[in-house]
C-alpha cells in the first residue's frame, strides 16, 4: 500500500519544489549591507524599502540573510513620501536620508519614487 505524504512526519516530508530544484518556502538569499546584516539576524531590524522594477520576493516566502531566515510578512508598493518614523525606526536607519541613499543603489529616489516596503521577521 502507498505512504500519503500526510503519513510522514513533517520532518522527513519533503517540501514542494520549484523549477531548479528550489524549495517554494526558502526562495533563496536576501542581501543586507554587511553593518545591517547582524541587526537583521538577532530581529532588530524588520522592515526594509527596496528600489525593484518588480518584486524580487514575496508574502509568506523565506529567505536567507547569512545563516538565518526571514520570513516575508507583507510587500507593498509605496511612494517614499510614505516612510514614517516608526517605518524608519525599523529599519535600522540614522535618519531619512541615509534611508534614502541605501535605497537608492539602483538608481535615485526622490519622494515620489515608487519603492516596496518589506515587513518581514526572523523564522
Amino acid at each position: 500500500m502507498p505512504i500519503a505524504i500526510t503519513d510522514i512526519p513533517p520532518r522527513l516530508a519533503v517540501p514542494p519544489q520549484l523549477p531548479g530544484g528550489r524549495d517554494v518556502h526558502n526562495l533563496g538569499p536576501v542581501e543586507f549591507s554587511r553593518e545591517l546584516r547582524d541587526d537583521v539576524i538577532a530581529g532588530d531590524i524588520t522592515l526594509t524599502f527596496r528600489l525593484w522594477s518588480r518584486p524580487q520576493v514575496r508574502a509568506g516566502g523565506r529567505y536567507a540573510v547569512g545563516p538565518a531566515l526571514i520570513e516575508v510578512e507583507s510587500l507593498e508598493l509605496v511612494p517614499f513620501s510614505s516612510v514614517t518614523g516608526a517605518d524608519l525606526e525599523r529599519t535600522g536607519e540614522k535618519d531619512l536620508e541615509s534611508l534614502r541613499i541605501r535605497t537608492a543603489h539602483a538608481g535615485p529616489v526622490h519622494d515620489d519614487t515608487l519603492v516596496y516596503r518589506i515587513e518581514f521577521h526572523v523564522v
